[in-house]
């Protein structure tokens, strides 16, 4: 057993002098991790405001102006132009330089004095659905409370003039909002840009570091060795495995530093999750690599597998939202199943109990998965 871990600690201890002396190397694995966190906790935004909005006032009267200002006064929607000309405001949406285009026709000011049933257009970029239909509620909404305000006035006028008390009946709606109070777009993001950079790291550094050693020829001298095929397999991936963790800790970090990302999970509950889904992205990366006769090949073959994992992950869209015959598939990803434990834990402070299904079969896909790909590995290297 001593003679065995000796083995191990000497791969280990090779490949980390390797990657320490690649400077390259040590970029991808600790400098590009941080530096797309920040880019990408900040860049990627789901909130949407400040639409470009065009406003057409062809009633120019007191009522439309009034009603235009408390429209924009929340900045959802931003005006950057106005004018009497539906079409040349319409070519804006063309260009791009506008999302909306609000026209209130002639005699809107008339119909809302004179409580008749007024009407505006909203004319809606549709190339973007998310910004048009946050756009057309927002549109909605403030009509739809400006219509219940006058109808109560009416209610009340009503009353008032036949002597007896108004009881206008309404709802309130009384939100609480757990976990992220402020909807903070980061909150929600963090977490799976940290699955997502560890499944690119682990996977791609892997693949492409024993790649090289088949492509310069070192691989076979380590095979003469008395070294066994498992600990050379084990050797090669501790050190990836530890500089994971190191990326993780840096991603916990500057998550709740930075961005201000609750940390209400159980630690060891997390540092365990994490090492089964280190356990499934190195075997992909030692898969990858059995199937790689150069570095070009397994970079190609770990960016084929990440593209497909990252879309259907529910990292950006909601796995609810794909359709119902692709999303079985997305049980198969293993990122999927981490960044469902990242959020559940960090964020809502679930347990073991609460993420039993997902770790369960982060650690039967981990086993699989490594397994299969030690032995292809071994396959391969002993031919």
């Amino acid at each position: 057993m001593i003679r065995l871990l000796g083995m191990l600690a000497s791969v280990a201890k090779k490949e980390v002098r390797q990657t320490v002396r690649d400077k390259r190397m040590m970029m991808l694995l600790i400098v590009a991790p941080l530096i797309q966190l920040f880019v990408f906790g900040n860049a990627v935004n789901l909130d949407v405001d400040h639409v470009p909005t065009v406003i057409v006032d062809q009633d120019l009267s007191h009522e439309s102006r009034q009603h235009v200002a408390r429209l924009l006064a929340d900045g959802t929607l931003e005006e950057i132009a106005r004018t009497h000309d539906t079409e040349a405001a319409e070519h804006m949406l063309v260009t791009g330089d506008a999302a909306v285009v609000l026209v209130i026709p002639p005699g809107f000011g008339d119909d809302v004095a004179r409580r008749r049933t007024a009407r505006v257009q909203a004319i809606l970029d549709g190339s973007d659905p998310n910004r048009a239909n946050v756009a057309a509620a927002a549109i909605a909404t403030y009509f739809a409370g400006e219509s219940q305000r006058v109808q109560r006035e009416r209610g009340v006028a009503l009353a008032s003039t036949q002597g007896f008390a108004a009881h206008i009946p309404d709802v309130v709606v009384d939100s609480r909002v757990l976990f992220n109070p402020t909807l903070d777009t980061a909150v929600y993001m963090v977490p799976g840009v940290a699955a997502m950079l560890l499944l690119l790291i682990t996977t791609i550094v892997t693949a492409m570091g024993l790649a090289r050693e088949r492509e310069v020829g070192t691989l076979e001298q380590i095979l003469v060795t008395p070294v066994p095929a498992a600990m050379l397999i084990f050797g090669k991936v501790l050190p990836f495995a530890i500089v994971g963790l190191i990326d993780f800790g840096i991603a916990l970090v500057v998550g709740s530093t930075v961005f201000d990302m609750p940390l209400h999970g159980s630690m060891p509950l997390l540092i365990c999750a994490t090492l089964l889904y280190l356990m499934t992205t190195l075997g992909i990366g030692l898969l990858i690599s059995t199937y790689s006769s150069s570095q070009q090949q397994a970079f190609l073959g770990g960016f084929l597998f990440m593209l497909p994992a990252a879309l259907l992950s529910g990292i950006m869209t909601p796995i609810r939202s794909m359709p119902s015959w692709l999303q079985p598939f997305t049980m198969l990803n293993p990122l999927r199943h981490y960044a469902e434990i990242l959020r559940a834990s960090l964020l809502r402070g679930a347990g073991l109990t609460d993420l039993i299904t997902p770790m369960s079969i982060l650690a039967v896909m981990g086993a699989v998965i490594f397994t299969y790909a030690s032995l292809r590995f071994r396959a391969v290297t002993m031919k």
